[in-house]
């Protein structure tokens, strides 16, 4: 993971320094309070995944502006702006290694640093002059409220079906994803069908990035992750790992596992027995190999695309979203 790692970040240095950037300068002229709420989040150590799918899925359609950067943007700022609105509603407390926003500005402030960052989005995206990007872009707004607001509304619900936790990250984690690879192609004027497979792209490298995301609050640890391991479950969040663990537990260890949902302040010792029995359960294997299954999809999806440098770095990226571990 790691040698893949440092090859995409070689491979995309220019790309990655110029959206760091346009970042920047795209808040400049705005209130230094946004800029310090905005950037508290934005410039710590983000992966910038979607603005880069953007700029890739422009450039293997032989884009030829100058504004991919520019308008790779939005995407980042979409993401960020539910990531400051996600830590209030979740009442988290880590963030990339950080303590959130919420605890260092009033949450009155970060929730309108997070509405500008989506008014802003949607500026740069009428920019673009294309009304099917300024129409993605919005679907994308309204469907990740959706999918956060059918989250909070099922918050420690055990009768959580796999079908309705794949339609909420679907709606909160995959569409932005898809969104950004398709708006690159659309930007290209690429035909329907390289859209479509670009898109199709984008929809599995979500899924399976979200799929992995939730794996990572059960396998890997504070120092790594950024943020507390157990913060799903102490937030009343049912990810896919617990689905069909409880699905599948006797009455006693389901007993234990819905008693754990309710108490926030669980021992270290009883989330390892929670882990041991997703583990057990296969709820981790499961999980691991249905985020497998998308990554195989979104290649397979790339398949009618031209060979070039660029697909290879698609290919790259899918590989590291299954073999991460932050």
């Amino acid at each position: 993971m790691t040698q893949l790692k440092a090859t995409i970040t070689t491979r995309i240095a220019r790309d990655l320094e110029a959206v760091e950037t346009e970042l920047k300068r795209q808040l400049n002229p705005y209130l230094d309070l946004v800029n310090q709420v905005a950037g508290h989040i934005l410039f710590c150590g983000g992966k910038r995944i979607r603005p880069l799918l953007m700029i890739l899925s422009a450039r293997i359609c032989d884009y030829s502006g100058d504004d991919d950067i520019t308008f790779s943007t939005m995407f980042e700022y979409l993401h960020t702006a539910t990531l400051l609105h996600d830590d209030i509603v979740d009442g988290a407390t880590l963030r990339r290694g950080k303590p959130v926003a919420n605890t260092i500005w009033d949450p009155a402030t970060v929730v309108l640093a997070g509405d500008f960052l989506l008014a802003r989005a949607l500026s740069i995206a009428a920019e673009t002059g294309n009304p099917e990007v300024l129409r993605t872009v919005a679907n994308i707004t309204e469907y990740m409220s959706q999918g956060e607001i059918h989250q909070l509304i099922r918050k420690m619900d055990i009768g959580l079906t796999e079908s309705e936790y794949l339609e909420v990250i679907r709606n909160k984690t995959a569409l932005l994803v898809a969104g950004a690879c398709r708006v690159g192609a659309l930007i290209a004027d690429a035909p329907k069908e390289t859209v479509d497979a670009l898109e199709a792209y984008g929809h599995h490298i979500g899924m399976a990035f979200q799929m992995a995301d939730d794996l990572l609050d059960y396998t890997s640890d504070t120092t790594v992750l950024g943020k507390k391991v157990g913060a799903d479950i102490r937030e009343g969040k049912i990810t896919l790992p617990l689905i069909i663990a409880l699905k599948c537990a006797d009455s006693e260890d389901r007993e234990f596992m819905e008693m754990l949902l309710k108490e926030k302040n669980f021992s270290a010792r009883n989330f390892q027995r929670l882990v041991t029995l997703l583990e057990n359960y296969g709820g981790i294997a499961y999980t691991r190999r249905a985020a497998a299954d998308h990554i195989h999809d979104a290649k397979q999806a790339l398949n009618g695309l031209k060979l070039s440098p660029t697909r290879e770095i698609l290919f790259d990226i899918a590989d590291f979203v299954l073999s991460r571990k932050s």
